[in-house]
């Protein structure tokens, strides 16, 4: 109510001198055209400027910095609770300080001091920390540097989202590229929710992996040509190691028939093989 009170005395004040200037005008109008009126008779009159005329030509008032800033912090205790909570969340992520009830006003404008509701509000967040005097943010793991973020990824053997690092602190995301960059940590992305998941690489680690994964896995027929696998590589973004298409046309081209595989010459048994089952002699009746 004091700052509505406020914006109507500043309207009226500004109202009143446009007045003022508009009479000054009028009767310097009057005057001067007495004047010309003398010196010379034969002069075209001139219309005389009314407020309303000046109004409409000059350009419109605009309000000092201070009332705009007023007018702005107006909009944002008038903002829904959930914006003004939002708005507050926002300077704790960014700047990642602690920050008093009053500071908090000072920067955001949003009074946490006097209303109540944004008080409780922020106290009872889960992305909030309140020591009983400072608001600052609450991240999902309470992570500095690179070295505890691996360490903590080292406990999820079997993946860790990255949604829920995103907010341990500001450069996070960089760490984890440099991470995955130095062979620390697998990066993968999880094509169903289109999110990012993070594995420990340490082949020390073991993984549990679901029956219906294993029995996926030796469910899948693999092509038999290597042109096949090859292609099936590039369809999924991987290179392949060969190039077998390649490689036979420069066969044909220098004349190399492919060697085929030679066949497993079978071993008769004979009585000069020796026997380890010769405590069942009638396994080897027939052996001529």
């Amino acid at each position: 109510m004091a700052l509505q009170e406020s914006l109507t005395r500043f309207k009226q004040q500004q109202e009143k001198c446009q007045s003022t200037l508009s009479s000054i005008n009028n009767a310097r109008a009057a005057a001067g055209s007495g004047s010309s009126s003398r010196s010379a008779p034969h002069h075209k009159s001139v219309p005389i400027a009314t407020s309303s005329s000046i109004a409409a030509k000059a350009p419109a008032v605009k309000f000092s910095n201070d009332t705009e800033r007023l007018q702005h912090i107006n909009s944002i205790r008038k903002a829904p609770i959930g914006a003004q909570m939002k708005r507050v969340i926002a300077i704790l992520y960014e700047t990642r300080e602690a920050f008093t009830a009053e500071q908090i006003n000072e920067v955001c404008y949003v009074d946490a001091v006097n209303n109540r509701e944004v008080f409780s509000g922020l106290t009872n967040n889960p992305k909030v920390f309140y020591d009983g005097k400072r608001f600052s943010y609450k991240a999902t793991h309470d992570l500095k540097n690179k070295k505890e973020l691996l360490h903590l990824i080292r406990k999820f053997p079997e993946g860790k989202n990255v949604i829920d690092l995103k907010d341990a602190y500001p450069t996070v995301l960089d760490d984890l590229q440099a991470l995955k960059a130095s062979g620390d940590v697998w990066l993968l992305s999880n094509f169903d929710s289109q999110e990012d998941v993070v594995f420990p690489n340490d082949p020390k680690i073991t993984i549990k992996v679901d029956d219906d994964l294993k029995v996926l896995f030796r469910g899948i027929e693999l092509p038999r040509d290597m042109i096949d696998i090859e292609k099936d590589l590039q369809k999924n973004g991987m290179k392949p190691a060969t190039n077998t298409a390649k490689r036979r046309a420069m066969a044909q081209v220098h004349g190399i028939n492919p060697k085929p595989k030679a066949k497993k010459k079978t071993r008769d048994i004979s009585k000069r093989t020796k026997l380890t089952n010769a405590h069942l002699p009638e396994l080897f009746k027939n052996i001529p």
